[in-house]
C-alpha cells in the first residue's frame, strides 16, 4: 500500500513538473512572437495561451541546467537541472489554508461550531430547481430548472436584498434568465477566467451563455452530444470541458474546435455506469466521476486514463457526487446509502465517514464550506441542512431547510460563508452567515 501511495505521489509530482514545463514553453514561444507554435502547444497540452511567466525564464532555467549538468558530469554525478523549480503553487483561497485530513485522528468533542446563518427566498422557477453553481470569484450564482430555464443571480444584489433597511425599494437579484434548452437542466459551471456560463441538459447538449451581455437570452455556442448530459466541468485553463453523461466514460471537449476525446484506457463498466457527477481538481491534474454503478473513478487530467476505481464506494447504492479537496489529496463523495465519505487519492483508502443524514432518493450533494473546515449536505427524511466538522466527522448543526420538501441541490460559495439551496418546491434560497 505504501509503495502504491508513493508511486501515485510521484506520478502527481511528475505531472506538475510537466505542466510547469509546458507553461514555460508556451510563454517562451508566445513572447517571441511564435504565436502559431504557441497556440499549437497550448492546445495539445491543455495549457492556457495567456499563462504568466517571467520573461526569458525558460532560457534562464535551461542555461542553469546545462551548467549544473556540466559540473555534475565533471564530478562524476548527474543531477536533475530542474531541481530548483519546485511544484506549482495551488490557487489561494481568501481566508483559508489547506487542511491535512490524514494528520489528526477523529476527536469527538473537539469539533468547531458552525456559525449561525440567515436565509432568504430569492426566486422561483416554474418547475423543480435541479442544480446550482457559484462562479469561481463568488460574484455570481446560477440555478437550472426542469422548466428548461437558467437564472443568474448577482451576489452583491442578494446581499443588498438581505439588508433590513434597503433604501432604494425592492432589489431584484436575478440579473439574467436564459431560455435555450428543450429539456431539464442537469448541471452548470462557470468559465474559470471569463464571463461564460455553461449548462448541460437532458436534451443532450451543452450550451454556452455570455453573462456579460445584458440582453442575451440564448446560447452563443452549442455542443451536441450523443447522450443525456448529466454533469459539466471546465478545465482550469478554460479551453476544455468535461461532460458526464449516460455514457460510462467522460467526454472531453475542446471548446474551440468542438472535438471530443475519449479515454483509450477504458475501465470495466457495467450497464449502469451513467455518470452522476464529474469534477476537475483545481489544477486540472485529475478529474473524478461519481457513477450510478456506485463506483468513484479517478482520471489522469493529461492522458484521460482511468488511474483508480473505488468499487462499491457507497455499497450497492449510486454515488451521487464527488469533489476534490484544494490540495488534490482527497475526494469527498456522497451516495444514496446515506453516507458521505472522504477518500485518499493516493491509496484509494477510506479516510473519514460522515453519518446522520438520510439521502436515498435524490441526486444529493456533499460540499465543503469555503475553508474546508465543514461539510454540508441534505437530510431528505427530515428536510434539513446538515453540517459536519470535516476533521472530527461530528455533526455540529442541522437546520430546517425552509423548503417545501427536501432540497435537491446545495452549493457553497468558494470565497465566503454563504451557500445556496434549491429544490422540488421550485424555490431558490440563499444562506449567509449572521454577523
Amino acid at each position: 500500500m505504501e509503495n502504491s501511495s508513493s508511486s501515485w505521489e510521484q506520478t502527481l509530482q511528475d505531472g506538475k513538473l510537466y505542466r510547469h514545463l509546458n507553461s514555460l514553453i508556451v510563454a517562451h514561444l508566445r513572447d517571441n512572437n511564435l504565436t502559431q507554435a504557441a497556440s499549437a502547444v497550448a492546445s495539445s497540452t491543455m495549457t492556457p495561451l495567456n499563462v504568466e511567466a517571467p520573461p526569458n525564464k525558460l532560457l534562464e532555467l535551461v542555461a542553469k541546467g546545462l551548467a549544473v549538468e556540466k559540473d555534475d558530469v565533471f564530478k562524476g554525478t548527474l543531477s536533475t537541472p530542474f531541481g530548483d523549480l519546485g511544484a506549482p503553487v495551488l490557487p489561494s483561497h481568501p481566508g483559508s489554508s489547506v487542511i491535512d485530513f490524514s494528520a489528526v485522528p477523529d476527536i469527538k468533542g473537539a469539533s468547531k461550531s458552525f456559525p449561525k446563518h440567515e436565509t432568504r427566498h430569492l426566486s422561483e422557477h416554474k418547475n423543480i430547481a435541479r442544480c446550482a453553481r457559484f462562479s469561481p470569484d463568488g460574484k455570481f450564482v446560477a440555478t437550472g430548472s426542469a422548466d428548461t430555464s437558467i437564472k443568474l443571480f448577482e451576489v452583491s444584489k442578494i446581499k443588498q436584498m438581505l439588508l433590513p433597511d434597503a433604501k432604494d425599494g425592492p432589489v431584484r437579484p436575478v440579473i439574467r434568465t436564459f431560455y435555450d434548452h428543450t429539456q431539464p437542466i442537469n448541471d452548470l459551471d462557470f468559465h474559470p477566467q471569463g464571463t461564460i456560463l455553461v449548462s448541460g441538459a437532458k436534451d443532450q447538449t451543452m450550451k454556452f451563455f455570455d453573462i456579460s451581455k445584458t440582453n442575451a437570452k440564448r446560447a452563443y455556442r452549442v455542443i451536441q452530444d450523443t447522450h443525456n448530459v448529466r454533469s459539466v466541468s471546465f478545465h482550469p485553463s478554460g479551453d476544455f470541458l468535461l461532460a458526464g453523461t449516460d455514457h460510462a466514460i467522460p467526454h472531453l471537449y475542446d471548446i474551440n474546435t468542438f472535438q471530443c476525446y475519449l479515454s483509450a484506457n477504458v475501465p470495466e463498466v457495467g450497464p449502469n455506469g451513467a455518470i452522476n457527477q464529474v469534477r476537475y481538481s483545481c489544477t486540472g491534474a485529475m478529474y473524478v466521476t461519481a457513477s450510478k454503478d456506485g463506483v468513484i473513478r479517478l482520471w489522469d487530467g493529461i492522458t484521460a486514463n482511468c488511474v483508480r476505481s473505488i468499487t462499491g464506494a457507497h455499497g450497492t447504492a449510486e454515488a451521487t457526487s464527488a469533489i476534490f479537496t484544494k490540495d488534490e489529496r482527497f475526494v469527498l463523495s456522497c451516495g444514496k446509502d446515506s453516507t458521505i465519505k472522504l477518500w485518499e487519492v493516493g491509496s484509494g483508502r477510506l479516510v473519514k465517514q460522515y453519518l446522520g443524514a438520510m439521502h436515498t432518493q435524490l441526486r444529493c450533494q456533499a460540499v465543503f464550506n469555503e475553508t474546508e473546515e465543514f461539510i454540508l449536505s441534505i437530510d431528505e427524511l427530515n428536510n434539513e441542512i446538515v453540517i459536519w466538522d470535516a476533521m472530527t466527522t461530528e455533526k455540529v448543526a442541522k437546520w430546517p431547510s425552509n423548503h417545501v420538501g427536501a432540497p435537491r441541490w446545495i452549493d457553497h460559495s468558494p470565497v465566503e460563508p454563504a451557500f445556496i439551496s434549491c429544490g422540488t418546491d421550485r424555490s431558490v434560497r440563499f444562506w449567509k452567515e449572521t454577523l
